[in-house]
């Protein structure tokens, strides 16, 4: 404590091996040259899960001593988190496309209908030119033969992504939101969730979309910096 120091929580990140920070350096260094106007094409999309009761997440209170078991100040937890739902969205610097409820388990099937249904709907919503390019991450079931043959017929140009990179995405920071709005109201059943998910979802302006994909150079020029490392994202 003298010497500055002092005692926090380690900060979560998503695990890095050296083939996964070699392929983040490539990749960004790829990526340098793309102007703004090249981010604007972009769909970016994610798929999260969001408890109905409690958070997975680190949830932190100013309290004075003695008061740590005041409702105000605790948490409430119940078996098995009490429930959550899986959703499905899709972004650009337009604003929000099409957001899905996703129903039992989420594998290249659903995956590949979720696509079939729902990014073209996005790009018309979002004004997007035909020569859009659409982001999705490297989960096995987004790199399958069968959803890759989505892409071909009618020919979509999808973006290069280097593995264990939640922080070049910045739809993860309209994630982070919704858990934040979701807290606030602590819904009581799925029904309940699942109506503010879609209120909170619809009321994200086009601005914070905009200035969330306009932090793409920063975060390609930290990852440069870092030499594949973490970004501050």
């Amino acid at each position: 404590n003298e010497s500055g120091f002092s005692c926090k929580m380690p900060r979560r990140l998503p695990l890095l091996s050296p083939k996964n920070i070699s392929n983040r350096l490539l990749i960004a260094n790829r990526w340098s040259n793309m102007t703004l106007n090249q981010w604007d094409r972009v769909l970016f999309s994610d798929e999260t899960k969001i408890n109905l009761f409690s958070s997975d997440g680190r949830i932190n209170v100013w309290r004075k001593e003695g008061e740590a078991l005041l409702f105000k100040n605790s948490t409430p937890t119940v078996k098995h988190g009490g429930g959550c739902v899986m959703v499905w969205g899709c972004m650009s610097s337009s604003g929000v496309g099409k957001l899905v409820f996703i129903d039992g388990i989420m594998d290249q099937y659903a995956y590949k209908r979720i696509l079939c249904e729902n990014i073209q709907p996005s790009k018309e919503m979002l004004g997007l030119d035909d020569d859009f390019i659409f982001q999705h991450d490297n989960d096995p079931k987004h790199t399958s033969k069968y959803v890759k043959e989505f892409f071909k017929n009618p020919h979509i140009n999808t973006l290069e992504w280097p593995s264990q990179s939640p922080d070049l995405n910045p739809i993860e920071h309209l994630w982070d939101h919704m858990k934040r709005e979701v807290r606030k109201v602590s819904p009581k059943t799925k029904k309940e969730l699942r109506e503010k998910i879609v209120e909170i979802w619809n009321d994200i302006s086009p601005d914070i979309c905009r200035k969330l994909v306009r932090t793409m150079p920063k975060r390609i020029e930290e990852i440069v910096r870092t030499k594949g490392g973490h970004s501050s994202f």
